[in-house]
């Protein structure tokens, strides 16, 4: 039987894994199984679930690894870097029975309000937006000028969310997954959702914030706080990585790339491809046993973190498929109870996002190689840290200002009226998606 204490317990939160996950993946499974020993943070362990079935295993059995953290808690600093991530919240993640199915509910029931048709066309205003601000200049560095801010839009919108409170909420987020002054950035969150609450109490909207809390679940203002904590954490930088890492295979692999150049735009394919082996949250979805669990010969210590690699998972060797066009039964949005509720959202946020860049710059290429692009470390994404790319340049037409008429003699006759604008042309690659 593996003790806990085994030696060489990996990081995954350095720059030496970011480069090469995978590898990582492969070592742990040859040398522990299923079950490996791994560093969140120094001095901060867990395990880490690498095979496909014993990882539904643990999704689907709550009772065994139920969510809370709280006895983990206790072990740790405040300070510790990764508390803010994985710290217990009252909220559709961390909990489990009847307290998760009331504040799930909730976020379920406010997003299935959402009007797809309205969320794709705002998708795609912005998207037009964010490309005009760079179309003409011939490259761009995709992350921070596109797939970085996109995702932000929409949230902002999505939530009611006005842009002052926005930053507040962004800088604190980045702050949480890149382990950078953890504490401050988790205060800084703290009072972007808190002013975003008080803001939505007294003059609620058409919008996600305002219809959680005008749910029969009834939830208080901490409670509100806690989902939206969550929702901002799942709708913004997984969202960000989701675009830019589809990108990225779509210009670099060439089952991808030679569909593009022969006008096809095999997007959700290449979105399918993605969630299988860079999924955008490559290790999260941590339990917490409350006794001592022995699987495969490796002990799971009790009150301490089990978490699911979804990238190791999907890829792992026993379950390895030839083509996965059309397949989704990858393990990205997670599994059993706590099932991402927002993944037909964020598939279509993505999907938009993406065919809006492509129909625009349709002959978008990489500034470098594929291999020279760097990833962000962290122990919980799959993060680019930059896209650089290269294109024609595309002149940005200056809206026709038309002036006030001057006042008319009131015998003059009326002038005609401005024609209705035309609308807006659309390749043969936006056109694929009105089929």
């Amino acid at each position: 039987m593996t003790a806990d204490n085994s030696p060489g317990r990996l990081p995954i939160y350095d720059a030496e894994f970011a480069a090469d996950p995978a590898g990582s993946y492969a070592r742990l499974r040859a040398a522990y199984g299923d079950f490996a020993p791994v560093e969140l943070a120094p001095g901060v362990p867990a395990t880490l679930v690498l095979g496909y079935d014993a990882a539904l295993g643990v999704l689907r059995d709550p009772g065994t690894f139920p969510k809370d953290p709280r006895r983990w808690e206790q072990t740790i600093p405040p300070d510790c870097p990764v508390r803010p991530m994985m710290g217990y919240r009252p909220n559709a993640l961390y909990t489990d029975g009847g307290v998760h199915a009331r504040v799930r509910g909730a976020i379920s029931d406010a997003l299935g309000r959402v009007d797809t048709v309205a969320l794709r066309a705002y998708v795609e205003r912005s998207a037009d937006v964010l490309i005009d601000g760079f179309a003409a200049d011939g490259e761009a560095d995709l992350r921070a000028q596109y797939t970085k801010v996109l995702p932000l839009l929409v949230f902002n919108h999505m939530f009611g969310c006005p842009p002052a409170i926005a930053d507040r909420l962004v800088q604190g987020m980045i702050g949480i997954f890149e382990l950078v002054d953890t504490e401050k950035a988790d205060a800084e969150l703290t009072r972007g959702v808190t002013e975003l609450i008080e803001l939505k109490r007294a003059a609620p909207g058409a919008d996600v914030t305002s219809w959680m809390m005008g749910h029969p679940a009834r939830l208080t203002d901490q409670e509100m706080a806690d989902q939206l904590v969550l929702l901002m954490g799942a709708g913004t930088e997984p969202q960000q990585n989701l675009i830019a890492n589809t990108l990225r295979l779509l210009l670099s692999d060439d089952r991808f790339a030679g569909d593009l150049s022969g006008g096809s735009l095999p997007i959700e394919d290449a979105l399918d491809e993605v969630l299988w082996t860079d999924p955008p949250m490559a290790n999260f979805g941590f339990t917490y046993p409350e006794r001592d669990l022995e699987r495969d010969g490796f002990v799971l210590p009790a009150n301490q973190p089990v978490g699911v690699s979804f990238a190791a998972a999907n890829t792992d060797p026993s379950k390895r498929a030839g083509n996965r066009a059309g397949n989704r039964a990858h393990l990205a949005f997670g599994a059993g109870p706590h099932t991402c509720p927002a993944k037909n959202h964020a598939r279509l946020i993505a999907s938009a996002a993406i065919e809006g860049l492509l129909d625009r710059l349709p002959d978008l290429t990489l500034a470098v190689p594929a291999a020279e692009l760097q990833w962000r470390p962290g122990p919980f994404h799959r993060a680019l840290a930059s896209l650089p790319v290269r294109f024609t340049p595309v002149p940005v037409p200056v809206p026709v200002q038309v002036p006030a008429p001057a006042p008319a003699p009131v015998s003059a006759p009326a002038p005609d009226p401005l024609p209705a604008p035309s609308e807006p042309r659309r390749s043969r690659l936006l056109n694929r998606w009105r089929t």
